[in-house]
């Protein structure tokens, strides 16, 4: 199983992954021609895609959903709610390409068992998956108010996350947003802080090789370096030392992760 993080955060996501018989993306919030670019410097074409798996509607999640789907005929799965939510925002979907994934179950495709399960947050149903390949695992998850001990147990002892740490407090609490917005995103069903984010890492890690992605920071509120440095020392304090047996990696974007095989 490989992935790549094409693009992470405020402004537009979406993750590829694929074994050697099925590839999907886990939302498309770019645009037709940018994920193009994207999918080009990864070596990948989209017309080869199974499936785009949708976590939930909002615009940096779908924007580019209905263009993409049409033009190379991408079967779309997203749950009922969601379908519901993204009415009038993706345009026309035919039949064919709207398929039904329902929370908290799994589908199998050539091997890989992808698990849905639910977040907390702004939407009307939001989900992230989990990839699970000959005991292999990536888990993805971003966009969450806060990490449960239930998503904890679907996110267990994966061997690479995509998982968000999305803003410093003192930066969000300090800026030009005003406070309903900063207000939104510190709820339960806004963003993870970078310190919250380590927290709930060091509840599931196994202490094997672990890859952590840190992903949907915000374009205001955050820093990579900032990022990084917050989400170690906040690990050291749990007692797990970066650069061990787990290594913290960047994400852009504009710019997609190099593709890594799990």
């Amino acid at each position: 199983m490989r992935f790549s993080v094409l693009a992470s955060g405020s402004t537009g996501n979406a993750v590829y992954v694929e074994n050697d018989q099925h590839s999907f993306l886990v939302d498309v919030g770019l645009s037709g021609k940018k994920m193009e670019q994207l999918f080009a410097n990864i070596d990948r074409d989209m017309k080869n895609l199974s499936g785009i798996l949708v976590t939930h509607e909002h615009s940096d999640h779908i924007k580019g959903l209905g263009v993409v789907a049409r033009k190379y005929k991408i079967p779309i799965f997203a749950n009922a709610k969601t379908w519901d939510a993204m009415e009038g925002h993706i345009g026309n979907i035919p039949t064919d390409l709207r398929y039904h994934f329902d929370m908290e179950t799994v589908k199998t495709f050539g091997g890989i068992d992808i698990q849905s399960f639910a977040v907390s947050h702004d939407a009307v149903d939001p989900m992230f998956y989990t990839f699970n390949e000959d005991g292999r695992k990536l888990a993805v998850i971003t966009d969450t108010g806060y990490v449960s001990d239930r998503m904890k147990g679907y996110i267990a002892a994966a061997d690479s996350y995509v998982f968000e740490s999305n803003h410093d407090v003192s930066m969000l609490q300090m800026g030009r947003y005003p406070w309903s917005i900063k207000r939104r995103i510190l709820s339960d069903v806004g963003h993870v802080s970078n310190e919250d984010a380590a927290v709930a890492m060091s509840d599931v890690v196994a202490e094997k090789p672990t890859q952590i992605y840190l992903s949907h920071l915000s374009k205001d509120n955050n820093m990579k370096e900032l990022a990084r440095m917050s989400v170690t020392q906040t690990l050291e304090s749990c007692g797990i030392i970066t650069g061990e047996f787990l290594h913290l990696h960047d994400t852009d974007a504009e710019e997609p992760t190099a593709l890594v095989t799990i």
